[in-house]
């Protein structure tokens, strides 16, 4: 019985887990994000006769995440090891920093790993059209932060 229990729960966390890192990682930066992954899980394992049950599971656990990380109030940060080939613009992490959460969390997930606006109004319980202003505002806001000029 505790190995077909077992093999649930992992298939659940195979089915969930990519979509819940990427959109907690979104919201409160990688070393965060993953940590309030790691907790939403467990809170699922603890809870797993009401966790399989969920009808959107990813946006739940997301919910989750956010409150197990509420207690630590540290800076949301985007880094990465030192490298001689930048992997992206040396400015874009102060710049996400500069986002509300809402649109940090837009932005990363449509434009970082191109979740559609659905997606994340469902896992933030908004309409689309706030995924969309959110996208919007947060796009004028990092372009403005790295000086990028649009050519018509």
């Amino acid at each position: 019985m505790e190995d077909a229990l077992r093999r649930e729960f992992e298939t659940f966390v195979l089915e969930v887990e990519p979509s819940l890192r990427r959109a907690l990682v979104a919201a409160y930066g990688f070393e965060r994000g993953r940590d309030a992954t790691a907790e939403a899980l467990g809170w699922a394992w603890e809870n797993w006769d009401r966790a399989k049950h969920l009808e959107n599971k990813v946006a739940y656990l997301f919910r989750v995440g956010q409150s197990k990380n509420r207690e630590r109030k540290e800076p949301v940060t985007f880094e990465r090891e030192l490298s001689s080939d930048p992997w992206f613009e040396p400015g874009l992490a102060p710049a996400l920093l500069s986002l509300t959460e809402s649109q940090r969390i837009a932005v990363v997930l449509v434009n970082g790993f191109q979740w559609k606006l659905r997606e994340v109004a469902e896992l933030l319980n908004v309409g689309v059209s706030t995924v969309q202003t959110h996208m919007e505002r947060g796009m004028r806001t990092l372009r403005s932060a790295l000086e990028v000029v649009e050519h018509d």
